[in-house]
């Protein structure tokens, strides 16, 4: 009678292993696109042999969910507990871009693998949607919050929390660790952007 294998146990050090993958990988994705990339090359970036690879990730979509998990799971942790907070709206709307930049460029630094995940199967792409219906409450919440003291002046709270959130999500397809700008000067940027023209009237002068 064969000997049957007991079950690998998963726990803190193999997701800290699997992070380690993903983070040593992300020049790969830069130069390449995430969907550019092969298990093989990701592996000797990652500097392991492939068999290895597959033991934590066993497909490319396995480590496009992880990276997205992840990710959204630390986002939504800082949002709701800014949300939390007693703080104007303005300076929570400056702390979430802030969590966000720092997660996307830092934590995750995976570029289209933040923006390409709409390839994944039906149950990881639902738990993934699921998740970020959450975080986009957290803004919600904020700018909502912004309109109701009279700081923000928003036609339509949706509309502009998707086109934060669009934006915010595009800066990994432009960052480069090399450029001139660092994380947190373009969190710093893009909060005077947003908090700046939530905070205007609806009716501007275009000067030409």
């Amino acid at each position: 009678m064969a000997e049957q294998r007991k079950p690998v146990r998963r726990n803190r050090g193999f997701d800290d292993r699997r992070r380690e993958i993903v983070q040593s990988a992300a020049s790969l994705f830069s130069k390449n696109g995430f969907g550019g990339a092969t298990m093989e090359e990701i592996a000797k970036r990652a500097h392991m042999a492939k068999g290895n690879l597959y033991y934590y990730f066993p497909s490319k979509q396995d480590l496009l969910f992880f990276c997205q998990e992840q990710s959204l799971g630390l986002m939504i942790e800082g949002a709701e507990a800014v949300v939390e907070t007693d703080r104007p709206a303005e300076d929570k709307l400056r702390e979430l871009i802030l969590i966000h930049i720092r997660t996307v460029l830092e934590e995750f630094p995976v570029t289209t693998a933040h923006t390409d995940f709409r390839s994944l199967p039906p149950d990881k792409l639902k738990t993934l949607v699921t998740k970020r219906d959450r975080y986009e409450r957290a803004y919600r919440s904020v700018v909502t919050a912004g309109v109701e003291t009279g700081a923000f002046k928003v036609h339509n709270i949706r509309i502009a929390v998707w086109a934060i959130l669009g934006a915010l999500n595009w800066v990994v397809q432009w960052y480069s660790a090399d450029g001139e700008l660092n994380v947190e000067q373009i969190a710093e940027d893009f909060g005077d952007l947003f908090v700046g023209g939530l905070t205007q009237t609806r009716t501007l002068e275009l000067e030409l």
